[in-house]
């Protein structure tokens, strides 16, 4: 079975700095997988790459299978690979329905007036209803994204990304800001999503990151470091001497 997304060889050069470093990476159908490593690491310009906003020096890029090294950042979304940001991106003067709408909307092909009138749309509402289920949101659905606990604002924004039908979902720090009571909270809706998505998370958070990931792997100065499973990784004295900033003698 081919990856749901793989890197070969990775790399990105400015000038003489090299900030991916040969970079051979695999996520499984499937995974709850974690990245991870200290400030400076490269973990941004990683995701730039997978995401098309960075285009390789070398290497290659995969999505199921398929190249997409070279792919526009929106073709990318319509195959499939979808993010979200560290600082939300939403729209604070609309609901959430309506940034829901829009985003289910368009996917469909029916454009942006959807809910003019709502009724004629059925498929729409139903769909938005069950992402806002699914997200906990239907009780702040016609809020102005604006007045919502941020933690909620959090929610939402992955909500948006789910409601683009990913197959490769990329968090980037999606519990950053949110209360500490909230963020398992949140982790664990983002956990039980359907396993035809593939969730890799981008955190620094190692209580989120262990609780969350299936596998890690641990990225320094732009390279790939060590990966493994929770356990393998959590009990890595190289990790804790690069990451958690220990010695390797105590």
């Amino acid at each position: 079975m081919s990856a749901a997304l793989e890197t070969v060889g990775l790399e990105k050069r400015f000038g003489g700095i090299v900030a991916t470093d040969n970079v051979s990476f695999r996520l499984e159908p499937g995974a709850r997988h974690a990245l991870i490593g200290p400030n400076g690491a490269g973990k941004t310009t990683f995701v730039n790459l997978l995401t098309g906003v960075l285009q390789p020096s070398a290497g290659t890029i995969r999505l199921h299978g398929e190249d997409i090294s070279a792919m526009a950042p929106e073709r990318r979304v319509k195959r499939g690979l979808v993010r979200t940001f560290q600082i939300n991106q939403l729209f604070a003067g609309m609901t959430p329905l309506e940034t829901l709408g829009v985003a289910v909307s368009e996917r469909m092909g029916h454009g942006y007036e959807f809910w003019r009138p709502a009724g004629s749309k059925a498929a729409v509402i139903d769909e938005i209803v069950e992402i806002a289920t699914r997200f906990k949101l239907v009780d702040v659905l016609e809020e102005r994204t604006s007045s919502l606990p941020y933690g909620k604002q959090r929610l939402l924004e992955i909500a948006l990304a789910f409601a683009c039908q990913p197959r490769v979902l990329l968090l980037d720090e999606p519990a950053a800001g949110v209360p500490e009571a909230e963020r398992h909270d949140l982790l664990a809706t983002v956990a039980a999503l359907p396993r035809d998505v593939s969730v890799l998370l981008i955190e620094h958070d190692m209580d989120l990151v262990f609780s969350f990931a299936e596998r890690i792997s641990v990225l320094v100065n732009g390279a790939l470091f060590t990966e493994g499973t929770v356990s393998e990784i959590a009990n890595d004295p190289r990790v804790r001497a690069v990451y958690l900033g220990e010695s390797l003698d105590g």
